[in-house]
């Protein structure tokens, strides 16, 4: 009897500590993916609190940009945006710019936190653009020049055409609109 419940003792304390070896290496993974993608897209550690988004984001710099794309052969702005939410968080936004803008609570640019999209109104009296925040006044988006990039919300141009922030509306309060005339008209 004595034997059993030492061998379980001795079972439970080697199980107990291989859990708490797996979560060291876990914690370290993390921390070092923080410090890399903090590095890669300029935006600093204690900013980078999604490890998965900035993951995601990393995989994706560099496709150029296709008005209507939605794969990494060519993608466009709102595509992106969606392609983010899809896979990161596990929630669906809207098909463009206007759409995702109809499905978002509007936040100030002082207030936002990773994973918020921030949208633009370039030469038009719409919202043409939209990005995804990233901390650090950094947000990662589908240019029409460069692809898919993070760039810094106090350039200069992106100040000038800076509309607003917003997070995702809990599904309930959503206004998904199917209107295929509204499909694809990101610049």
């Amino acid at each position: 009897m004595n034997t059993k419940k030492l061998i379980a003792s001795v079972l439970f304390i080697g199980f107990c500590l291989v859990s708490q070896a797996q979560t060291t290496k876990k914690n370290e993974q993390d921390n070092l993916a923080k410090e890399y993608f903090s590095q890669i897209m300029g935006v600093a550690v204690n900013a980078t609190t999604n490890t998965k988004l900035y993951q995601f984001v990393y995989d994706w710099l560099g496709t150029p940009y296709r008005l209507g794309g939605d794969s990494k052969r060519g993608i466009d702005c709102s595509k992106f945006s969606l392609a983010v939410y899809e896979n990161v968080f596990n929630t669906t936004i809207g098909f463009n710019s206007r759409n995702q803008y109809a499905n978002v609570t509007p936040i100030n640019k002082k207030d936002l936190q990773p994973g918020d999209l921030v949208f633009f109104k370039i030469r038009s009296k719409s919202i043409t653009h939209v990005g995804v925040y990233l901390g650090d006044d950094k947000f990662a988006h589908a240019s029409s020049s460069k692809g898919v990039m993070v760039s810094n919300l106090n350039e200069a141009y992106w100040k000038r055409y800076y509309y607003n922030g917003g997070r995702p509306k809990s599904e309930e309060n959503r206004t998904m609109v199917a209107d295929a005339s509204m499909l694809n008209t990101d610049k």
